[in-house]
């Protein structure tokens, strides 16, 4: 029979030993108890939503779900392994990889439905669970691809916003994770009355854009027809408010299948319309021809002797036939699109105005929409212009612009002269709260009345040229 000093010694030491066990735990193996006994499960957050200005839903998503596995757990492997196998037909030598003892979570397919989900439930396996998933699904397809762009993956693995509205509102879009933390025993099995500490996730903000969908439909079906009637590769279409500069619509061709933008290369991804350079040609002349009225150098009713070719400084400009009219009105310059008109024009103007008013219409800056991969265009330094450079600019060559730019400046002639910044999201909701996005006037080009009178040339123009 044991001494009752003997047991009191043994009791002792063990009560010691327990003792400095749990000191030694909670001191020096803080985190890795923490790995060992607390399982943490991130909740994913559901990405903003997308829609236009009617409501209509452009970006949406859809539920899914990811299969983990806890090894640990897992007392029959070979059996597990054989009837996830028969479902997901994996592999093997994949699922044998996945079924490591020295990890307690292991993710082994995603982006399964609901169906596939409850097949793998009714199997009855124990160490298997799921995470939900969200994937984006664009209900119109391809119709607004470069305007919306995509939601891809980053090196880590997360969702991430590339291109348009997905890239440049991403912070918006993405939202907060939650967390789930769950007490676990030393086997790594749930324990029932342990500690469970859930933090929700929060939810992306949700954008309702400036487009009209019935409108960005119609123009993407003229866009097609134009592209085969004239044989043309690629082409854009941008309607606006010019009173707002609310973007209505805006379609690119060639495009692409946001949801499948993996079976794409980048150069689709690039939206022309805010990204692509190009001379403007004959669209530009009513922007000097405007310059030239505000600073009454000419009035439409003023005449030019249009009597040939026109030299500067060793170069010949000529009219696009080669047909000259006499005496022609300002006017009638835009009507019969004049280039030796517009020299005339300019050189009223004077070249330092001409390229005062360059910049003051916004040229060789970016426009400040809210879309991902906008191009400054290319407006070289005054001191790198030769008298050549001012005279062909009169009439919209010599100078790279983007689709967007020119909206944006030729928009300023029709508004009563403001240069204001085009936009493409109209609201912000979160929760309860709307926030809604007002037009930004960046500064007065022309005078009202100077608006007036352009619109009744550019008017003419179009009955008369």
């Amino acid at each position: 029979m044991i001494k009752p000093k003997l047991l009191f010694i043994l009791f002792l030491l063990f009560y010691t030993i327990i003792v400095v066990k749990l000191f030694y735990l909670q001191v020096f193996q803080t985190s890795s108890t923490e790995v060992t006994y607390l399982k943490t499960n991130k909740i994913p957050p559901e990405r903003g939503k997308i829609y236009d200005r009617n409501g209509e839903p452009l970006a949406v998503n859809n539920t899914t779900y990811l299969l983990y596995i806890e090894p640990k757990l897992i007392k029959n492997k070979d059996e597990a392994k054989y009837k996830l196998d028969s479902l997901l037909h994996i592999g093997d030598a994949t699922l044998e990889a996945k079924f490591d003892e020295t990890k307690d979570w292991m993710p082994v397919q995603g982006k399964l439905d609901k169906e596939q989900k409850q097949k793998i439930l009714s199997l009855g396996l124990k160490g298997i669970g799921f995470e939900d998933e969200y994937q984006r699904y664009y209900p119109e397809g391809s119709l607004s691809a470069h305007l919306l762009g995509f939601v891809g993956k980053d090196t880590g693995g997360e969702d991430v916003g590339y291109f348009g509205i997905e890239g440049f509102y991403d912070k918006e879009l993405v939202g907060l994770p939650g967390v789930m933390k769950t007490d676990r025993d030393i086997f790594g099995k749930p324990i029932l009355i342990g500690t469970q500490q859930k933090l929700d996730p929060i939810n992306g903000r949700d954008l309702y854009l400036t487009i009209d969908s019935s409108i960005q439909e119609f123009v993407k079906k003229k866009l097609i027809a134009a592209l085969e009637t004239y044989k043309a590769k690629e082409g854009c279409v941008i309607v606006t408010n010019p009173n707002t500069l609310e973007i209505l619509a805006l379609t690119c061709l060639p495009d692409f299948a946001a949801e499948h933008y993996y079976e794409f290369t980048e150069d689709f991804f690039r939206n022309p319309a805010i990204s692509n350079l190009y001379e403007p040609g004959s669209t530009f002349k009513p922007l000097i021809m405007s310059a030239a009225l505000e600073e009454k150098k000419i009035k439409p009713d003023d005449f030019y002797n249009e009597s040939g070719p026109i030299g500067v400084t060793g170069y010949t400009i000529r009219t696009w036939n080669n047909k000259y009219e006499g005496k022609i009105s300002m006017t009638h310059i835009l009507e019969k699109s004049s280039n030796v008109g517009m020299v005339y024009v300019g050189q009223r103007l004077g070249n330092d105005k001409i390229f005062s008013y360059l910049e003051k219409y916004g040229f060789g800056k970016d426009t400040g929409i809210d879309l991902q991969g906008e191009a400054t265009g290319y407006l070289k330094p005054k001191n790198s212009w030769y008298p050549i450079d001012f005279a062909t600019v009169t009439f919209g060559q010599g100078i790279a612009v983007t689709p967007i730019q020119m909206v944006q400046a030729f928009s300023s002639l029709i508004n009563g002269g403001k240069l204001l910044e085009p936009y493409i999201v109209k609201k912000v909701v979160f929760q309860q709260e709307e926030k809604i996005i007002e037009p930004t006037v960046k500064r007065t080009v022309i005078s009202k009345k100077t608006s007036d009178i352009i619109k009744k040339m550019l008017l003419s123009t179009v009955e008369k040229g």
